[in-house]
């Protein structure tokens, strides 16, 4: 009986509560997006602000506005949708006339230059993120996008079907067109497969605002890194201290002339930091002509000094060609 009586007041109070959710959703107001009347009420609510301007802006417009209902921001049966006041105001002066200006007076918000003046970058931002905020954003202000006078509408297009910025296709068309070194560096000889459409910018950067430099997703250029180079990330036994510390120090990210997108040449760019009395019997001049030179000089045991294996082929990696680390028991010089 002790059972039967803790079973049944269990189902009690699992109903009560129930029941209480059910009276909270039916306070609450929310909208029933699965009822079809109440889809279709909020789809005539939302045009119906819409016409205040549709009345006028319409398809004969040189910018394609009414693309809009072609995007997430056009589906007018879910409550959630913006409508043309909530990004661009309510514009009561623009609608119905100000006798103080001559002419037609601007909307609250202007986000593209033409008939009237461009409204502030945060202005602009301003009415995107109240609805986008969070998550990747989170870090916007403050961020170098930001700092530089860098609006949303700057690099998306919200009328537009389609985002450049959003399709990896064309994405980079719309970031080289500030970033023209960047731009550059993915033409030369040795790079990041951009061109090729397997990599893109915001694979690495998070052009919202980020606690890493360089608007990095991570926090670090080595962590960053390590999303797709796992195999350098280790841990190794013996580390080479500037791969532990940052990819950058050996390469430039964007493109080199210098496979694998290397700064500079080895023995060159090894010789940076170790500049000490290791192989600097063999200067780089002599070994550049090598045996087509003449050059047969040996040393006082007679073995031949030039060409260096130190110089020529991979230079220093010819014997140190675990640079980013080494697990080998006898790998203290990055050899094996």
């Amino acid at each position: 009986m002790t059972t039967l009586r803790k079973l049944l007041t269990s189902c009690l109070l699992v109903a009560g509560m129930g029941a209480g959710v059910l009276s909270w959703a039916a306070d609450s107001n929310l909208p029933n997006l699965g009822q079809e009347n109440n889809k279709a009420a909020i789809a005539k609510a939302a045009l119906t602000k819409d016409a205040v301007c549709t009345g006028c802006h319409d398809e004969s417009e040189t910018a394609p506005v009414l693309s809009l209902y072609q995007t997430k921001h056009g589906v007018r049966g879910d409550i959630r949708t913006p409508t043309c006041q909530s990004c661009h105001g309510a514009s009561d002066k623009h609608v119905k006339g100000d006798p103080n200006v001559k002419g037609r007076a601007a909307p609250d918000v202007v986000f593209k230059k033409g008939a009237f003046a461009q409204s502030g970058d945060k202005e602009r931002s301003e009415q995107c993120l109240t609805c986008h905020k969070g998550a990747k954003r989170s870090n916007w202000d403050g961020a170098q996008h930001q700092n530089n006078g860098v609006a949303c509408n700057s690099c998306h297009q919200v009328h537009k079907p389609t985002d450049k910025v959003l399709n990896k296709k064309t994405q980079t068309e719309v970031c080289f067109t500030c970033h023209k070194e960047q731009r550059a560096d993915s033409k030369k000889i040795s790079h990041h497969p951009i061109e090729e459409g397997k990599v893109v910018c915001s694979d690495c950067h998070n052009p919202h605002g980020s606690t890493g430099p360089k608007l990095l997703k991570k926090n670090t250029v080595t962590e960053t890194c390590y999303q797709c180079h796992a195999e350098k990330r280790g841990p190794f036994l013996f580390e080479h201290q500037p791969v532990s510390e940052d990819c950058a120090n050996c390469h430039s990210p964007h493109g080199s002339n210098i496979a694998p997108l290397l700064k500079s040449r080895p023995p060159f760019m090894c010789q940076e930091c170790h500049d000490g009395t290791h192989a600097s019997g063999t200067p780089v001049g002599p070994n550049a002509a090598g045996y087509q030179g003449g050059l047969t000089k040996n040393n006082a045991s007679g073995v031949a000094q030039y060409p260096s294996k130190n110089i020529v082929g991979r230079a220093c990696m010819n014997c140190h060609s675990q640079v980013h680390g080494s697990n080998s028991p006898a790998g203290g010089y990055l050899q094996r």
